[in-house]
Order: C-alpha cells, then sequence, then structure tokens
C-alpha cells in the first residue's frame, strides 16, 4: 500500500481504549460551565471528526448520533439538534477521509472548515426552526477556531501512535 505524502512514517495501531477516552474527554469538556460564549469551539465535534478521518471502523455515524444526543440533552437544546449536526459532520467526515489523509496538516484544516461551518448552520437552522434567536454574528468564529485546532489534536491524539525512533539496520520500519 502507497503511503500517503502527509505522513513520514508508519504508525501503530490506535488503541481502542485510547480513542474512546479521547471522546468522552472531549465530551466532558464541552459538558464544563464556560458560559454562553456563541464562538466557543466544539471539541468534541474536532475530536469525532478526527477519529472519523484516522479510525473510520470504530468510530462512526452511530456514535456521532449518542454524543450528539448526550449533548442535546446537556445543553437543554432541541432534542436532535446536535445529534442531526455531528451525524451529517461524521457522515461528511468519512465520506472524504481517504482523499484528507493525502494532504498536509494545513491543508487537512482548511478541508475540515467546511464541515465544521456546516455542522453549526445546521444547528443554527433547526433551532431557528424551533422558534430560537440567532446566536449573533460571533457563532462565525466557531469554525474556524475548530480548523485551526486540527493542527495541535493531530498531533496530540496521533502522539501515542508514534513509534519510538528505533534504528535498525535490519529493520527499517
Amino acid at each position: 500500500m502507497i503511503m500517503p505524502r502527509g505522513s513520514d512514517q508508519l504508525l501503530l495501531p490506535a488503541n481502542p481504549f485510547f480513542v474512546w477516552f479521547t471522546l468522552l474527554f472531549a465530551l466532558v469538556f464541552n459538558l464544563l460551565p464556560f458560559g454562553r460564549e456563541p464562538a466557543m469551539p466544539d471539541l468534541l465535534a474536532l475530536v469525532l471528526v478526527f477519529w472519523n478521518v484516522h479510525q473510520p471502523r470504530r468510530v462512526g455515524v452511530g456514535a456521532a448520533f449518542v454524543f450528539g444526543l448526550l449533548m442535546d440533552v446537556h445543553e437543554a437544546a432541541l432534542l436532535g439538534q446536535h445529534a442531526l449536526a455531528y451525524t451529517l459532520l461524521s457522515f461528511f467526515a468519512i465520506t472524504i477521509h481517504r482523499r484528507l489523509r493525502w494532504f498536509s496538516l494545513p491543508a487537512q484544516a482548511l478541508h475540515v472548515l467546511p464541515l465544521f461551518a456546516a455542522a453549526h448552520a445546521v444547528s443554527i437552522i433547526v433551532r431557528l426552526a424551533a422558534g430560537g434567536m440567532l446566536p449573533g454574528w460571533q457563532i462565525l468564529w466557531a469554525p474556524v477556531i475548530e480548523s485551526a485546532l486540527w493542527l495541535p489534536a493531530t498531533w496530540l491524539l496521533l502522539a501515542p501512535q508514534r513509534r519510538a525512533p528505533d534504528p535498525d539496520q535490519n529493520r527499517p520500519l
């Protein structure tokens, strides 16, 4: 198999416990009371898209739906608002996961920006259809911040999978 251009080394298999721990940690981070700031990035969406791109068989649309329902219950939002947004986000992330991994990290961040913007747009449309208020223009910063966090999230979440530098002339891998 040909390795994507952006990857300079082979990675170890992802530990399923680490994958689900990071998703639960992102959920707990989203549950913290930071106030009602519209520009606050959705860390759960970021981690969900990351694992949809890197482990699409382990973290799929069903997990996105369940996490979306948990966020709906926590925020007392219309039931299904976050579930629909996370499900669509997960579906489109899985759809482009093979193509996305061929790009460099800054290019990947630009490619996931429309995904995050669409997820926020779906959430706003559902909120407005239910009679809610428009959150303001600050909501436009949330997808930009989430895509900017793609670079450190990739570095941090792939760190346990990187091999230790152990050069061996008999085993170059």
